[in-house]
């Protein structure tokens, strides 16, 4: 199942340490190439020589204990793994993680790789509850980290709640998912548009939407685990994929249209995730605007989708369109005006969907056919979007 694949896993210092074993064993099983790294907490609840019988490679326990006697270790190791898991994952990497911390080897090959991470939280609820830990999760996810939800039951500090580390087949079970992904894309380059753009009302001031950009980044990551090379042409709030890209940052819906006819021509596949401000005032203010009272007069910016659709060729387009009414029918209208292949439609005004959060709730429209997408988190989305485009 997962032969001639590499995983690291991560152990770290808490009580759940012992449910690394488990996983470890599942994962060789499954014929695996696993390594083990632990932090100096996590000894003191599961010995490296545990690990090593069970993953067949030495447990790396030391900033200065390489991998082997010519790499250097968390660059090695970092490089060559597939997927990094760290089960159990405390607060405390979850926070080093989040504000950049690497000060032993567990966190330094975490910010070193370029694989997909999976984190499984273990901790007290009140830990996972509070505003710090839960800040520095979304963090992650806002750069692409994948997590396995805590489980609720008995702690092991006697508390009933939120905070046991999920159990180690579910966390297998989702690996396994992320590592036999098809390849379906390999050859082919994706470009996604991301975020929402800013037009300028003065130096200080402009005018915006709420896209977080998180769909898009979902979208990015999973065509990268599907094999394609993507380029991401993303609004200056956008959140980036967590998996290798070719990043333009843009700032207005004018410099957006210009990055994606630059790089079309490279594209089999253009996907329009991003949210570009459909008015910008016509004469920016040089200097801060001080009046009490101010009138903007705004004109319509140039339509991407549509100047894309034009020259598009045999290139498939998808288009987003993000509605608060008569759903079906606008997005249909708006896949014949793009000369479109596929339109991902929302009603923005529904629970669970929109801009800046983690799930979304959508219809997939083609000329063919309609498919409807039960709230479902945005990286779910984004592999069914992926699954309709490979059927055009």
């Amino acid at each position: 199942m997962l032969s001639g694949k590499t995983v690291t896993v991560g152990v770290t210092g808490g009580i759940a340490a012992y449910k690394a074993c488990e996983l470890v064993s599942l994962l060789k099983k499954a014929g695996a190439d696993v390594h083990v790294v632990l932090t100096a907490h996590a000894a003191h609840f599961v010995t490296p020589l545990t690990l090593e019988t069970l993953s067949g490679n030495r447990a790396v326990t030391d900033m200065f204990d390489p991998v082997n006697e010519w790499e250097i270790g968390h660059i090695s190791l970092a490089k060559r793994s597939d997927m990094f898991v760290v089960a159990p994952a405390t607060a405390n990497i979850v926070g080093k993680l989040a504000c950049g911390i690497a000060d032993d080897f567990l966190s330094t090959t975490l910010m070193a790789t370029r694989a997909p991470v999976l984190l499984a939280p273990a901790m007290n609820t009140g830990m996972l509850t509070s505003a710090a830990y839960r800040a520095n999760e979304q963090t992650l996810k806002d750069r692409g980290y994948l997590f396995v939800a805590a489980g609720t039951g008995r702690l092991a500090c006697g508390d009933d709640g939120k905070g046991r580390m999920a159990e180690p087949k579910e966390i297998f079970e989702k690996i396994v998912s992320v590592l036999t992904a098809p390849q379906d894309y390999a050859h082919k380059t994706v470009l996604v548009t991301s975020g929402g753009t800013r037009e300028p009302i003065d130096p200080v001031r402009y005018i915006g939407n709420r896209s977080s950009g998180k769909m898009g980044a979902a979208i990015a990551q999973a065509a990268y685990r599907r094999g394609a090379r993507v380029i991401y042409v993303a609004a200056e709030s956008a959140v980036l994929p967590a998996t290798p890209a070719q990043v333009v940052r843009v700032e207005t819906t004018a410099q957006m249209l210009k990055a994606v006819l630059e790089h079309a021509q490279s594209a089999d596949i253009i996907i329009k995730a991003a949210a570009p401000a459909d008015y910008a005032p016509d004469r920016p203010a040089e200097q801060k605007i001080k009046e009490k009272d101010v009138t903007l007069h705004l004109c319509k910016n140039p339509d991407i989708a549509a100047a894309v659709g034009q020259m598009k060729g045999k290139r498939k387009l998808v288009v987003f369109a993000a509605e608060t009414e008569n759903l079906e029918e606008n997005a249909r209208a708006k896949l014949a005006a793009k000369n479109a292949d596929m339109v991902v439609a929302n009603n923005v005004l529904i629970s669970g969907a929109g801009f800046d959060c983690d799930t979304n709730v959508a219809t997939l429209i083609t000329k063919k056919k309609t498919v409807d997408v039960p709230q479902t988190t945005k990286a779910q989305l984004a592999e069914r979007i992926l699954d309709e485009i490979a059927k055009l």
